[in-house]
């Protein structure tokens, strides 16, 4: 029954993917499908990736109302970026190597994560909403840094930062995609593997500790997944805070199951359908060219604020 939600949940992802690619095709053919080909690619890798992450997370902290852009991936991209805008200038920034740019992202958004993962988790995986706390503090933070170091631009300098605070599909480079295909899709594989693990850690600690699974070590291979995931993606296409929780919501009631080896799958093949088959809709359908993940952002905001309302109280 579940494998066959999980095929449903496939067909249609094939679906949205095919539409995406063939919908009002004109001539020249072979170059619009390359050009759409690339950006599906980065749709399907991305929302894969982010949805995976945030079940990951979610069964981690034992609270499915969270999403590691919580944490403050996101505030420290945008910092990232107007840092590099401010010493650089809008010249010098455009002139960076895009792999460069991108490997020198990733790096600082994973090291920063495992540096807060390693640190405040000293006394074990019991630790994890002191993590999260502080990760929402430090979110803060770096926004207010970010925001600071802004008013200190030019208003074309500025516009460059703004951009970038917006998650785009529209202009990814094929060699940054190739290697974070390569880097994403090893990490989906390993959390795959984590998935028997997983099902015995989300029951807590003190029932999978004599169940001869050793919590504490899935917890920080989760979480080491989980900041490779979230920063690969977040330094290819820009920051995308509440797609996961879009994701692991619907992955929960179309595949309702405790078990992470169906669990990940679909949120993986939920966050690639709702990127792909939003941005046909937006792009193809109705025809506007503003940014796909404010209307993410806001769904996924609602979302957040329904989960807050309806949970009882104790």
């Amino acid at each position: 029954m579940l494998e066959r939600r999980l095929l449903l949940l496939a067909a249609l992802l094939a679906l949205a993917c095919g539409l995406f690619l063939v919908w009002n095709l004109r001539a020249p053919v072979g170059f619009i499908l390359s050009l759409r080909a690339t950006k599906l690619a980065a749709l399907c890798v991305v929302g894969a990736a982010i949805g995976t992450a945030t079940v990951l997370f979610q069964t981690i902290a034992a609270n499915r109302m969270l999403t590691p852009g919580i944490v403050g991936f996101d505030a420290l991209f945008v910092f990232i970026q107007t840092l590099l805008v401010l010493t650089l200038g809008g010249v010098g920034f455009a002139a960076l190597p895009a792999l460069a740019q991108f490997g020198m992202e990733t790096l600082i958004l994973v090291g920063a994560a495992v540096g807060l993962f390693s640190i405040l988790l000293r006394n074990g995986a019991e630790d994890i909403l002191r993590l999260v706390l502080t990760g929402v503090i430090l979110g803060v933070l770096l926004r207010g840094l970010a925001g600071l170091a802004q008013r200190l631009l030019d208003p074309s300098e500025f516009s460059i930062v703004q951009q970038a605070s917006f998650a785009t599909f529209g202009a990814v480079d094929k060699t940054q995609l190739a290697v974070a295909t390569l880097i994403l899709g090893t990490s989906l594989l390993a959390a795959l593997r984590l998935a028997r693990f997983l099902d015995v850690v989300a029951l807590g600690r003190n029932i999978a500790l004599p169940l001869g699974v050793d919590h504490d070590r899935v917890v920080f291979a989760a979480l080491g997944l989980v900041a490779l995931l979230v920063a690969t993606s977040t330094a290819l296409v820009g920051p995308i805070t509440f797609l996961g929780l879009l994701a692991s919501s619907l992955a929960h009631a179309a595949v309702p199951t405790w078990r992470h080896s169906h669990l990940l799958p679909a949120a993986a093949l939920i966050g690639a359908t709702i990127l792909v088959s939003g941005q046909f809709v937006f792009e193809r359908v109705l025809g506007l060219q503003s940014t796909l993940t404010v209307v993410v952002e806001f769904a996924g905001g609602v979302l957040f604020l329904l989960l807050v309302l309806r949970r009882p109280r104790s």
